[in-house]
């Protein structure tokens, strides 16, 4: 079993940039990818990032490459979601997630372990 915790998220304003983390525990996370999602109001969870914790490979969605950088610290167990350049459409609840496995999967139902989420708010 793998407890995640996500913190971090706020009101911001749009340009402005967050780190979003993730303390896991439970598990060692060798052998895990972990992810991050997001939902927006009246939209379905989509994939944000994932990195491979044995490798530190990433993956990342379209709509943020190049603004987001997902990382990982071995020593903290967290995963981190760093974010710049926030726009309003970045506006959702953010889900921290893991998979046993070494592929860097972007679909929700890969990922067995799911975080309660943390707001993220981008104001124009």
């Amino acid at each position: 079993q793998v407890h995640l915790v996500e913190s971090g998220g706020g009101l911001v304003q749009a340009g402005d940039s967050l780190r979003l983390s993730c303390a896991a525990s439970g598990r060692t996370l060798s052998s895990y990818v972990m992810g991050w999602f997001r939902q927006a109001p009246g939209k379905e969870r989509e994939f944000v990032a994932a990195i491979r914790w044995s490798t530190g490979s990433t993956l990342y969605a379209d709509s943020v490459k190049g603004r987001f950088t997902i990382s990982r610290d071995n020593g903290k167990n967290t995963v981190y979601l760093q974010m710049n350049s926030l726009k309003p459409d970045d506006t959702a609840v953010y889900y921290c997630a893991a998979r046993y496995g070494s592929g860097l999967q972007m679909v929700v139902y890969e990922y067995g372990y799911w975080g309660q989420g943390t707001q993220v708010t981008v104001s124009s």
